[in-house]
């Protein structure tokens, strides 16, 4: 079954934020070797569809703006997701990306998130940190600072300017 790549118009049947194609040169212009690696674009399909399904559930109520269809599958496009990095022009207020685009970075994280699905779980089962085991008698004691899930800090800072802000923080909710 190919993939369908959202287009910007908000499709209903969208399964990826990119297209194999565009991840095979974006992962060869960065000299990342990993991509091409796989087996075949079918193994590469249905890795940018297990990345653009983490993206969904992770992010969907952390993007700043709005879904720009209401039957749309994917999170973007969206409207009024203002640009942040951009000075407001004189009167005008804040400037937005445009509603009928998926950012360069969303595509990019996409990318990012399908090579490591390629070889592990996004979203595997949590487990506690052990802080110390013992055999004898045996004996457990758990870390309650450990992590409660995976984190992927290069995707977060990529997406960073998509995502609602609270003074200059990226507001990730952990469930």
């Amino acid at each position: 079954m190919a993939l369908i790549v959202e287009d910007g118009t908000g499709l209903s049947t969208a399964e990826s934020y990119i297209s194999v194609i565009d991840a095979s040169t974006y992962f060869t212009s960065i000299g990342n070797a990993g991509w091409a690696a796989l087996a075949s674009d079918g193994v590469r399909e249905q890795s940018l569809r297990k990345a653009t399904t983490y993206m969904v559930s992770r992010y969907r109520f952390l993007w700043d703006g709005t879904r720009f269809v209401l039957e749309q599958a994917l999170d973007w496009p969206r409207g009024w997701t203002p640009i942040k990095d951009q000075p407001e022009q004189y009167g005008a207020g804040a400037n937005y990306y445009a509603s009928n685009i998926v950012p360069v970075e969303v595509k990019r994280a996409c990318a990012s998130l399908a090579l490591r699905s390629a070889s592990a779980e996004l979203n595997a089962d949590l487990t506690r940190g052990k802080l110390s085991v013992t055999i004898g008698q045996i004996s457990t004691s758990y870390d309650p600072f450990s992590p409660q899930a995976k984190r992927y800090p290069e995707i977060d800072a990529t997406l960073r300017p998509y995502l609602k802000n609270s003074f200059g923080q990226t507001e990730l909710v952990r469930v």
